[in-house]
């Protein structure tokens, strides 16, 4: 096991860049769509790749990593299984938060919204537009439900590719989008001696955010 000196140690002092109020724009996806261009230009792996956290009605939060696949004024785009825990957990409690981590740019995007699903023209369009491997995933796999081994899955994508191989798949009816809707966005630039920028939008009314800075 790792010494806890060692890990306690595990430090990085920030000084790429920094962030002020005077620099950001007045709008945050806007702002958020300026730092998403930077961290493609910057070649970062995955720069849509997000963690989604959900909780339950009583508190209980699960986190996950997902893949952005959209954003408008409206909010964030991301497809999943209606039924799986993060599912079931938006259908009961549709508040929803997701964090953006770019560490090569030492920076971090931090977003709290309501969770909606998008139409489901939407989520047939965007299903039909994946690879046929990944559609047939969609419904093979039981997300989130206990299997016996490997195997049950691996069978049921087999026979599926079998069924499917001169047809178009279907879309899973438990299958779909969402979109968060923001209602928080904090930008987070790393700086020195952990003295890091921290400037948060605060949805004031639907057209206007309010623009204030948190201490590190």
């Amino acid at each position: 096991m790792m010494d806890q000196k060692e890990l306690q140690n595990l430090r990085q002092d920030y000084a790429a860049a920094r962030l002020t109020e005077k620099e950001v724009s007045q709008d945050p996806i806007k702002q958020f769509e300026k730092w998403f261009n930077d961290a493609m230009k910057a070649g970062i792996h995955e720069p849509n790749a997000m963690t989604l956290a959900t909780a339950t009605n009583d508190g209980r939060p699960s986190a996950r990593i997902l893949l952005l696949k959209g954003f408008t004024q409206e909010g964030f785009i991301f497809y999943t299984n209606y039924l799986s825990r993060k599912g079931r957990e938006m259908a009961k409690n549709p508040l929803a938060s997701i964090v953006f981590f770019w560490g090569e740019m030492e920076r971090q995007v931090r977003i709290e919204g309501t969770i909606e699903k998008v139409s489901k023209e939407e989520s047939e369009a965007y299903f039909h537009s994946r690879p046929k491997l990944s559609q047939i995933g969609a419904l093979a796999s039981p997300q989130s439900q206990e299997i016996a081994d490997r195997t049950v899955i691996e069978s049921k994508m087999q026979q599926l590719e079998a069924q499917y191989a001169d047809s178009e798949v279907p879309k899973p009816s438990h299958w779909g989008g969402y979109i968060l809707k923001p209602q928080l966005v904090e930008f987070w630039q790393g700086r020195q001696s952990r003295l890091h920028d921290r400037i948060v939008y605060k949805k004031a009314d639907k057209k206007t955010w309010k623009i204030v800075r948190l201490a590190p």
